[in-house]
């Protein structure tokens, strides 16, 4: 019998220390994401752009991952209003996503 939430193998009572990371350049990859916060303790291969569906084109911001809480305020702390390929990038915590019901 499957449980009715489409995320629900996830334990969502952990904490996630996860940055959003907006005004991203249209060239940006995950490579170079991942690259530009390395000075924070990523947790392994976690960075992601996110991509319009139809294009596969860059939206403009994607999302980081960090191993604790110090690694992500220092990010957010620091990487926040620095510029990075020549555009000005946004960084602040990321909210949790809610529980998704399927359909």
């Amino acid at each position: 019998m499957s449980a009715p939430w489409w995320d629900s193998d996830e334990d969502r009572s952990r904490v996630e220390y996860r940055a959003y990371v907006g005004n991203l350049p249209w060239g940006t990859d995950e490579r170079s994401l991942k690259d530009a916060f390395a000075d924070y303790f990523l947790v392994d291969a976690c960075s992601m752009i996110v991509t319009d569906r139809e294009t596969g084109r860059s939206r403009g911001f994607g999302f980081v991952w960090f191993d604790n809480e110090d690694s992500l305020s220092n990010a957010i702390q620091d990487m926040n209003g620095q510029e990075l390929g020549g555009r000005t990038i946004t960084v602040d915590r990321a909210n949790q996503r809610p529980r998704r019901w399927r359909r």
